[in-house]
């Protein structure tokens, strides 16, 4: 049986939607009111750094025909699930070194879960919201949704074709509110568009889509430009502290909260333009789309610990954290964090690989993802200076006999791979696989 509403519930049906206050969702809940739905929404605070005060919201739905509006307090959930992602590197797309650190996948799983959860207290078993058929983020409410309350139905105005055949367009949306008396004063018209949460902003759409239009066209809202030559950046020293894996202090000083924390993160980064990428991705549909991206202080915190987990972990667990954290990212990116895979994979990272994660790290910021790093210190450290000084040192960790026995020790292997290949080049020749064998025998000398 489906779950999707492919026209309006019966009237009188309680309709919850997710409510950002933009021209879109006022024209969806004026809208869906005066078809008889009786409209509940429900915005989530999240400290979006695009709004002045997210608890102006939920009277504007009223005044639109909701019945109920609700402000629900996600930031502490979405600070907690965006330090797991830093934890377990939870980050898939990466571009000749800049991160994309999944800032609206893991706002999605957080906003979803929370808003579901609130319906069902209000009895209220039908979700609607603003994403499109084209993007992730429809996949991405549906499956957070339907994990929370098995019993929803989904309503999105966006694929009703009696709605979209209405509001075709922002001109048409605004029409509509202007004639129920509603008028929606829109801001000036950006090249792009914003998404954002306190871990992050995404821009995306309209001129972005075009690859020949560099980042240089967006005004960043959570920091500084780097790329502008008149912006003033004076460099900075900053020292982030961990205590089992959970950053705890920047620059010595605690906070009352995680949240408070982040955002003194995100402002040191922000003032140095830190954590900006851009990148070509694999939507969740496997067509590729382009996104520019902000997260300062996913960014510094990010930074300082990988460098800790260099000095910690041996290779094989860094191979492992490696490999399962873009598994995990890739996971998020599609809207399946809480899934049994994505948490055994949460699980064992942040039980093996997280709480080993006690010290500091010094690093100096100055433009951009220009930084340097000064110090790195840990309760615990794989790394030593005296195991591998190239100075005299009292007791060596190991000695040149050691070491020559070692290296003897190599003769099986490449003994094995010299035989293996000779072999596969008299195979070759028989094959008249004259320029792979060429190539071989110019290596091995035959």
């Amino acid at each position: 049986m489906s779950r999707i509403y492919r026209s309006l519930p019966p009237a009188g049906t309680r309709l919850g939607i997710a409510f950002s206050g933009g021209l879109d969702t006022r024209c969806a809940v004026a809208w869906l009111a005066a078809q008889g739905q009786e409209v509940y929404a429900y915005t989530a605070d999240l400290a979006q750094p695009d709004e002045a005060n997210p608890a102006d919201i939920p009277p504007i739905a009223m005044e639109h025909g909701a019945r109920a509006a609700v402000l629900l307090d996600t930031k502490d959930a979405l600070v907690r699930e965006g330090l797991i992602a830093i934890q377990c590197g939870a980050f898939h797309l990466r571009t000749a070194g800049k991160t994309y650190f999944n800032t609206t996948p893991l706002g999605r799983a957080v906003t979803t879960t929370a808003i579901v959860r609130a319906m069902m207290a209000d009895d209220v078993h039908v979700f609607g919201d603003g994403s499109t058929h084209k993007g992730n983020d429809i996949q991405r409410f549906y499956r957070y949704g339907a994990l929370v309350d098995p019993t929803l139905k989904i309503y999105k105005p966006w694929l009703d074709s009696a709605f979209v055949r209405a509001f075709g367009g922002r001109t048409e949306m605004s029409e509509y509110l202007v004639s129920i008396g509603k008028p929606y004063r829109m801001g000036v018209e950006k090249a792009y568009s914003t998404d954002a949460n306190l871990l992050g902003a995404t821009h995306e759409a309209k001129d972005l889509e075009r690859l020949d239009t560099g980042l240089r066209i967006v005004n960043p809202i959570m920091g500084v430009a780097p790329w502008r030559a008149d912006q003033a950046i004076a460099a900075e020293e900053i020292t982030i502290g961990f205590e089992q894996g959970v950053p705890t202090t920047i620059n010595g000083a605690r906070f009352p909260s995680r949240v408070a924390m982040f955002m003194e993160a995100n402002r040191i980064g922000g003032r140095h333009g830190l954590g900006m990428s851009d990148q070509i991705e694999n939507r969740v549909i496997d067509a590729k789309s382009r996104g520019c991206y902000e997260a300062p202080g996913m960014a510094l915190l990010h930074l300082a610990y990988e460098r800790l987990l260099s000095a910690i972990h041996n290779e094989n667990t860094m191979e492992l954290y490696a490999n399962l954290g873009r598994r995990l990212g890739r996971l998020l990116y599609e809207g399946r964090w809480y899934d049994p895979e994505a948490c055994l994979i949460k699980d064992g990272l942040a039980r093996w690989v997280a709480p080993a994660v006690t010290g500091s790290v010094t690093v100096e910021l100055r433009r951009g993802d220009d930084y340097t790093l000064l110090d790195t210190r840990a309760a615990y450290m794989a790394y030593a200076p005296d195991k591998l000084s190239m100075e005299r040192v009292e007791e060596p960790a190991f000695t040149p006999e050691d070491r020559i026995g070692a290296l003897e020790l190599q003769n099986l292997s490449v003994g094995d791979n010299r035989a293996l290949l000779l072999h596969h080049l008299d195979s070759l020749r028989q094959l008249g696989a004259g320029g792979a064998a060429s190539d071989i025998g110019g290596l091995l000398g035959e």
